[in-house]
């Protein structure tokens, strides 16, 4: 890396970058990105971060943890080498992560992504990982079932293993050799099973001596009736050995036939890794997705240095490039200045390394060729040199390198020399950088350089804030405003004696004071517009916010008008047709009384009530719809409503009793069939009528003078012998209904004995039947059981 990149410190970034990968080629391919140049380059760059992200945040990023280069192994193997079960683990793991990115991948959606071309790139080899993974347990451990034949051996081993155990667990347990033994156990040496015997009784035991302890009290011997077991056990391990490194070859050929595959999708996946990487370190510090340009254009909204606590981290805004091409920072010294350009120069190369910015939505950075920077003070991490000779070797070669697609960053410009000489050396440089093309960035405390941006097109004057009540930097960065040393003040509120403060300002130039003077006025009324500005920002967005309430609140009011509008349209209507069914049955059952009444007077009561009631009906659905029309000619009662009116309400459509005259709010309580309520008087509506009326309560309508004459017309029998069962039923609930009318309270239906299908008829239909009470067979002097005696409610 370059010293102007590791100035900017870039170098910790990807350092940081490093950390966020899972394996230690993307760490290393992390420690070696190197910022890209042209802006095809940078924003496929930028675009596989992004794709990474989004990625991410739906789906969470795949594990690769663990997976190391296994390249090696994979050369040995197309050679056709036999690799250790160490070797073929490293190459199961990468399969392993293979076959992870390969399910993660299944999972998506399918939508394209620029990540596309290395996910394509990693293939999975499901069956060569599970043969190495069933077959390989540990570094030292090949399982059973690695092949059938080493499945056989090793159950032939445990087989002799136990007969040579058994032998010499009588032995150990047996009277006559305990007394031989060192101690009761059956030990191994050389792989062979032998006894612990006393040095002094090795004559007493026969066989082969294998070993002896430390001390020499002991020998380890191979009794004879073991060692045909043991010479058999040393066979079947030597065909255990060979069996194993058939296995391995086996499976180190299979490697090395995929070993191209392999490689391919090892690299793919520490890309991808890198890729994610970035993403998961854009989480880490809240990064955004600038806009890249090839107008040199910065404008950076909100920018934080990335190696800043975020939550301490002052945001700036930056801009460079567009109204002007050279900024000029001023300002107290720990008041911000270096971390600004600094930040500059740091976001800018993060971008081009395809790393996410942490600054807001909108932001936007171009892609230089160069960076070139010139920063070297006690305030710098590096702690670079930072006497004058220092910065003009630097500025030196950074003229011979700038153009047009250069970013030049100067700290501290002109410092380390005459302040007079000094200045004029800066405007020159900066003069020089301008007609170059470059675009400039230094900070500086020379008056004369701040009166150079004021004067000059192109160059314009920044500022980092800073609280002389509290003598502390605000650390936000102004543009547009030049900025003042506040020596004086910083010293005086340090101690410094007022007179010497007055003696040094006495020896100021009247046109610096003056100057200073203007600076501080245009300070104080930033200061105050800003102020200003942040009370109208705050009223403007409560005034939004109230507004938008206020929008809400009405839409909600006018839909929920509209909700109570169309369900009285739908109530009224149920009612209306509810008592127009009703009424209709009504005077078809009075059509059936006047034919069998024939009865002049009656017919024509029949027919006018039959005018009337209809009337009413069509009245009653005009006034169901619309629903609002509640007092639509100014209604007023002909005298005052007093207990006892009966009233129409207005908003049910139906007639009630007044329970209570208006109280003092103007409200009735109205008594309308079973149901009691509480209305304003202008929704009732009084009715007078002397003659009869028709009243309306929910579903039910009774007229008087009808039911006056029909109750002394009712007969208490009905004969129903002779007719189906469904005749009967028929004719039965028309009588029921005609008794009910009447006020009738017990009828007898005459059915007949007979069968008695009609009785079971007729008795089944009224056990269901709402107008009956009870029902019982006649007794004795009734007609017993051919006839029903009916109580009705």
């Amino acid at each position: 890396m370059d010293k102007h990149c590791k100035s900017i410190e870039l170098d910790k970034i990807l350092y940081m970058l490093a950390g966020f990968c899972s394996c230690a080629d993307s760490r290393a391919m992390a420690l070696a990105i190197e910022p890209e140049r042209d802006i095809r380059d940078v924003r496929a760059l930028m675009q596989r971060t992004v794709d990474a992200n989004t990625l991410t945040t739906r789906y969470s990023t795949p594990s690769v943890g663990g997976v190391e280069n296994c390249s090696a192994a994979l050369k040995r193997a197309e050679i056709g080498a036999r690799l250790s079960p160490r070797e073929l683990l490293e190459v199961a793991r990468v399969l392993h992560a293979i076959d992870t990115i390969e399910r993660w991948r299944n999972q998506l959606e399918g939508e394209p992504t620029s990540l596309e071309f290395l996910l394509n790139s990693v293939i999975a080899l499901p069956t060569l990982y599970r043969n190495i993974s069933s077959a390989i347990l540990s570094e030292e451990e090949i399982a059973d079932n690695a092949s059938p034949e080493l499945a056989e051996i090793r159950r032939k081993i445990r087989q002799a293993g136990s007969k040579a155990r058994e032998v010499l667990d009588k032995m150990v347990r047996s009277a006559t050799y305990q007394k031989y033994l060192q101690e009761n156990i059956i030990t191994q040496r050389d792989g062979r099973f032998v006894v612990p015997v006393k040095i002094e009784y090795r004559n007493e035991i026969k066989g082969l001596v294998h070993d002896t302890s430390a001390s020499g009290s002991t020998i380890f011997v191979e009794p004879i009736a073991v060692v045909e077991a043991n010479n058999e056990i040393r066979i079947l391990q030597g065909k255990e050995q060979t069996e194993i490194d058939r296995i391995l070859y086996e499976l180190s050929a299979q490697v090395g036939g995929c070993a191209d595959s392999i490689r391919g999708s090892y690299e793919a996946i520490v890309e991808l890794d890198l890729y994610f990487a970035k993403s998961r370190m854009a989480d880490a510090m809240r990064a955004t997705v600038p806009a890249i340009n090839a107008d040199g254009i910065v404008n950076l909204k909100k920018a934080r240095h990335p190696l800043l606590d975020k939550e301490k981290a002052v945001p700036i805004d930056l801009r460079l490039g567009s109204e002007f091409d050279t900024l000029v920072v001023t300002g107290p010294n720990t008041g911000g200045k270096t971390v600004a350009i600094k930040t500059l120069g740091l976001l800018v190369m993060m971008a081009q390394c395809g790393l996410m910015l942490p600054v807001a939505d909108g932001s936007t950075v171009p892609v230089y060729e160069k960076v070139l920077v010139d920063i070297g003070d006690e305030q710098s991490i590096e702690q670079s040199l930072s006497t004058f000779s220092a910065h003009m070797t630097n500025i030196i070669r950074i003229l011979q390198e700038a153009n047009g697609r250069s970013l030049v960053l100067l700290d501290e410009l002109g410092a380390g020399t005459d302040p007079v000489e000094g200045a004029a050396l800066a405007v020159a440089i900066i003069e020089r950088l301008r007609e170059q093309r470059a675009k400039v960035v230094a900070t500086t405390h020379y008056a004369e350089i701040k009166m150079y941006a004021l004067n000059t097109p192109g160059v314009e004057n920044a500022c980092c804030e800073f609280d002389v009540a509290t003598l502390r930097p605000t650390y936000r960065l102004l543009i547009g405003v030049p900025g003042r040393s506040n020596a004086f003040a910083i010293s005086e509120r340090l101690g410094l004696p007022h007179d010497l403060i007055e003696h040094a300002k006495s020896h100021v130039s009247g046109e610096n004071t003056r100057f200073e003077d203007v600076v501080s006025q245009l300070e104080s009324t930033r200061q105050e517009l800003e102020r200003e500005r942040e009370l109208a920002q705050t009223k403007r967005v409560e005034a939004q916010r109230t507004s938008k309430e206020a929008d809400e609140l009405r839409r909600t009011m006018e839909a929920e008008r509209e909700r109570e509008l169309e369900r009285a349209r739908v109530q009224a209507r149920g009612i209306v047709e509810q008592v127009n069914a009703q009424a209709e049955k009504l005077l078809s059952e009075l059509d059936e009384l006047r034919k069998e009444k024939e009865s002049a007077q009656f017919a024509d009561r029949l027919s006018q009530t039959k005018v009337s009631f209809k009337a009413d009906m069509r009245r009653l659905r005009d006034l169901a719809d619309p629903v609002t029309r509640k007092n639509p000619d100014n209604y007023q009662p002909e005298r005052p409503l007093k207990r006892g009116d009966t009233v129409r309400l207005v908003s049910m459509n139906t007639e009630g009793v007044l329970l209570s005259a208006p109280d003092g709010q103007g409200f009735v309580n109205v008594q309308a069939g079973i149901i009691k309520t509480k209305i304003h008087q202008s929704e009732v509506r009084l009715v007078d009528r002397k003659e009869k009326r028709v009243t309306l309560s929910n579903s039910r309508i009774s007229m008087k003078d009808v039911t006056s004459r029909s109750k002394r017309d009712v007969k208490t029998e009905l004969d129903l012998r002779g007719m189906t069962s469904g005749e009967a039923i028929v004719e039965l609930d028309r009588y029921i209904d005609s008794s009910v009318l009447s006020g009738v309270g017990t009828i007898t239906v005459i059915h007949g004995k007979g069968t008695g299908a009609l009785r079971a008829a007729i008795q089944e239909h009224l056990k269901s039947h709402r107008s009956v009470k009870t029902f019982r067979l006649g007794v004795y002097g009734e007609g017993e059981s051919g006839v029903t005696v009916i109580e009705l409610k």
